[in-house]
């Protein structure tokens, strides 16, 4: 409604009577509601790094700073004369602010981090000022002020913290449409970067979380808006039956980090016995595990599926001069507090300079009115401003303010500035008492140390970045100690959540009907499988189709094959012989699966109508067997059975037609002879910074693994282990010696210190043990025996160090020839009469024994092939021959 339309003909509305309508005021409403929390709530300004609520507990501490601590009951109460709100939004804003441990020292049950205990009550608890905040945070010279909203107090608009707050306490806020996550950094390390900054250098910032764990930082993008960072749980492998979390990841407690476990466990995602809590001042989540379940798995399933890996994505949002939130990143908030420090220390030395120069203005004056007794001229006067006069007139015969010329051979003392009548009043304000004790030397000598003094503050002033640097070095020696880094900086693998999800489901096929899934268990069982495993189906029609596991999905009919497929899984061979519904010939070949579209069916044959299956068989590791061909007893052919060997077939596309095996009918295709990997061994590495197994070429290879091959370990602690091939294996690089393919005959040389006979001993050996996947210690069992190197090249030559009369030697020993090979629990032969300080192999990296064969090698196609030969020979107007291979273009 219109102004105009209340008001009578010929009169017009004034300003009083405007109306306002209820959409107008939402509007007006939510600005100002939306204003007032981003500004005054929840988020940070970037001069102190403070919300509101911390900075006026910080100003009520400092009013209330005596070196005591105070009852939390009574710092809440004198905040509230500055906050107007509760009093529990301020206690919960102490007790975070004193659980950070640099501003607040606390004292009594301020609660605990790691388990998410609470805080007794604050009655019962106390609290100070630090002393890093009582010298960074507070100056009243340096502070900006404002009325309180009562008006009865003043507050500070920002306190002049001289260093980046902000970035080492970290905030969280969540305002109106907005919302800021800043993570916390290391002191040390803010210390250092901001030194960079001065010296303009390109500092580097990363998070540092004091529950420690491991942080990934590759998209951190210097926590600006849109980048993310992965944060880790620190987990330790105790033995096959154990594994410990020692380290949080941030933002998690024990309560729920053991909670998302069992949470994870009751899905089925992680096979756990029992979960103990034995946190005390350290982290220790003892978690057992279930019988058969790997260790290694288990922890990469923990990361798969539990809190003990977190996605976090900074935000770093701060209001910069009081005006309004801005998006900038961890490096503009270093560089900025650094640079405002630099101004504060100016600000700080120009008020310091002001005061020394009064003060020796002062001095001065003070020393010619005692030593030239002008006290004595004022005896006469008649009044107080005679009185002035008389010590002004006599002051000019020994002084000269800055405005008075200096005239040849004018040898008065210059002042700093103008004698003001304040001045002249102080000098008659001196007693009697002092006068008749002045010590003239006393009064140099005081003259002298504020004329040094002011000198180095002007130095300052004039070198003013070298100044700062001292400032952030000072910071760094005094308060550094004890808050080293403890989130370690790292690379995380993604980890394949289908690989690392326990087998909490059965696979079962209704192969007559058409049925797979986890829910016909009165069907036959396939194999056990997770519940996000994908499931391969291969029908007597020649058509295969992979589906996501589920209760129960239909395939089609006459299953032939069901089993758990993996993508980019290129060892599994499938060798199939089927019928070509058009030509009748019998067509043989080798595939694998490696990369599918789910539910789509694809023919593994030409698609001729009435084409089927003859024969198939999986092969988790390329294996080719020989079959035996029987062919129909009134087909032309001479020869009515043949064996055919799948060897001779090169493994192709899925797609490909395959090669004539026979043209005649075959009545029946028979197993005669299980057959070994045609893919030759499969090369194996270790990643050097995760101890992963893998076969993608990252880190040290351990060599070429074929069917039954072992990896052999050599570990620090002086034990070996040989095991078996799991690629789901992890290894902790810095605790082994060698890690690599076992071969028969294999020595392994080691040099160790004997702890009871005090000597250093060389010992070789063949390993004899023989059961694989156990641990067998080959040194002495005494605290003190050390193992320093192990290897097993088959000639060792290394450079040992020892110290004879506090002086370093050092010695070349060929070990080969030092020692014979011996048993593996002999202790070996003396190589020096007490410790060595080091030991340096001087071999190239041992390699790895060579792969057999290539990983896809095929044996050639056959230039003859039984009756497939015999068909090719009778037959004239067929082109294609034994082993050609036709290709179908899908």
């Amino acid at each position: 409604m219109s102004d105009q339309a209340n008001t009578p003909p010929g009169e017009h509305a004034s300003d009083d009577d405007q109306i306002t309508t209820l959409k107008g005021m939402y509007e007006d409403y939510f600005l100002d509601y939306a204003s007032y929390v981003i500004l005054e709530r929840a988020v940070p300004t970037i001069e102190d790094g403070l919300k509101p609520v911390q900075r006026r507990i910080l100003h009520a501490l400092n009013e209330m700073h005596d070196g005591r601590y105070h009852k939390v009951a009574n710092v809440i109460g004198q905040t509230m004369q500055y906050h107007p709100h509760g009093d529990a939004a301020i206690g919960d804003a102490l007790v975070n602010m004193g659980q950070k441990d640099l501003l607040i020292d606390p004292q009594g049950n301020w609660g605990n981090t790691l388990t998410g205990d609470s805080a007794a009550a604050s009655r019962y608890i106390e609290a100070r000022l630090t002393k890093f905040a009582t010298e960074v945070v507070f100056n009243p010279q340096t502070t900006d002020w404002q009325v309180s909203y009562d008006g009865r107090k003043k507050e500070p608009i920002n306190l002049p913290v001289k260093f980046p707050l902000l970035l080492a306490q970290g905030a969280e806020g969540i305002a109106v449409g907005l919302s800021t996550k800043i993570m916390p950094h290391n002191f040390i390390e803010l210390c250092k970067e901001s030194i960079k900054v001065l010296q303009g250098k390109k500092p580097k910032l990363y998070p540092d979380f004091p529950t420690g764990g491991t942080v990934d930082v590759s998209d951190y993008q210097w926590g600006k808006r849109g980048g993310k960072i992965k944060v880790r749980a620190t987990i330790e492998k105790i033995d096959s039956k154990f594994i410990a979390i020692k380290e949080l990841p941030y933002g998690m407690t024990t309560q729920s980090l053991i909670d998302s476990i069992l949470k994870a466990n009751d899905k089925g995602k992680i096979k756990i016995k029992r979960v103990t809590d034995n946190t005390a001042a350290e982290v220790e989540i003892l978690v057992e595990l279930a019988s058969g379940i790997s260790p290694d798995v288990t922890i990469d399933a923990l990361y798969a599926f539990t809190n003990c890996e977190q996605s976090i994505s900074p935000n770093a949002c701060v209001i910069i001069s009081g005006d309004k939130p801005h998006f900038v990143s961890v490096l503009d908030i270093l560089e900025h507090n650094t640079l405002q420090t630099k101004e504060l220390l100016r600000q700080e030395l120009l008020i310091k300079q002001k005061e020394l120069e009064e003060k020796l203005h002062f001095a001065s004056l003070e020393k010619i009115f005692i030593q030239e007794r002008i006290y004595r001229d004022i005896e006469e006067a008649e009044n107080f401003e005679q009185v002035l006069e008389i010590i002004r007139a006599g002051l000019k015969k020994y002084v000269r303010e800055p405005e008075d010329k200096a005239a040849k051979g004018d040898t008065r003392l210059p002042l700093l500035r103008a004698i003001t009548e304040e001045d002249i009043v102080r000098l008659t304000e001196i007693r009697i008492k002092r006068i008749s004790k002045y010590n003239s030397f006393k009064a140099d000598e005081r003259i002298a140390a504020l004329e040094e003094e002011l000198k180095e503050v002007k130095h300052h002033l004039a070198n003013l970045t070298d100044y700062a640097i001292a400032w952030f070095q000072m910071l760094l020696d005094k308060y550094g100690k004890g808050r080293e880094r403890k989130t370690k900086l790292g690379s995380f693998e993604k980890v394949a959540v289908a690989a690392v999800a326990a087998n909490n489901a059965k696979l079962y096929v209704d192969r007559k009907e058409g049925f797979v899934g986890y829910g016909l268990k009165k069907e036959e069982f396939v194999t056990d499988c997770s519940d996000l495993d994908d499931v391969i189906v291969i029908r007597r029609d020649g058509k295969m189709v992979v589906t996501r596991i589920s209760d129960k999905t239909f395939v089609g009919k006459n299953i032939l094959h069901v089993g758990v497929w993996q993508k980019g899984d290129d060892r599994t061979t499938y060798n199939l012989i089927y019928l070509d519904g058009k030509t009748g010939r019998a067509m043989g070949k080798r595939f694998n699966v490696t990369a599918i579209t789910r539910d789509r069916e694809y023919d593994l044959t030409k698609g001729a109508k009435g084409s089927k299956v003859l024969y198939f068989s999986a092969n988790p590791n390329g294996e080719a067997e020989i079959v035996h061909l029987q062919l129909s007893p009134a087909c032309k052919a001479r020869t009515k059975a043949f064996d055919f060997d799948f060897a001779e077939l090169a493994i192709k596309g899925r797609g490909s037609a395959g090669n004539i095996v026979t043209r005649y009918p075959v009545r029946k295709v028979s197993l005669k002879e299980a057959g070994k990997s045609t893919l030759g061994a499969l090369k194996v590495w270790m990643d050097e910074v995760s101890g992963r197994l893998n076969t993608e070429e990252r880190g040290l290879l351990l060599g070429g693994f074929d069917t039954g091959d072992l990896v052999l370990v050599l570990y620090k602690d002086g034990s070996y282990e040989r095991e078996e091939l799991d690629l789901t294996r992890k290894y902790e690089p810095n605790d082994i010696f060698f890690i690599g393919k076992y071969a028969e005959g294999m020595v392994v040389s080691a040099i160790y210190y004997e702890g009871e006979r005090k000597y250093t001993l060389v010992k070789r050996f063949e390993i004899e043990t023989s059961s694989p996947g156990q641990r067998f210690q080959y040194l002495t069992e005494d605290r003190q025996t050390k193992l320093y190197f192990a290897t097993v090249h088959p000639t060792p030559e290394v450079e040992i160090a020892f110290r004879v009369k506090r002086e370093k030697k050092t010695k070349t020993v060929a070990l080969a020839d030092f020692i014979d090979v011996k048993g593996w629990k002999s202790l070996g032969n003396k190589l020096y009469d007490g410790k060595l300080i080091g030991v340096k192999e001087l071999n190239e990296p041992y390699t790895p024994p060579a792969p057999k064969q290539e990983k896809g090698a095929a044996k050639p196609p056959p230039k003859a092939a039984n009756e497939a030969s015999s068909d090719a020979a009778t037959t004239d107007d067929d082109k294609l021959k034994p082993g050609d291979t036709i290709e179908l273009d899908f």
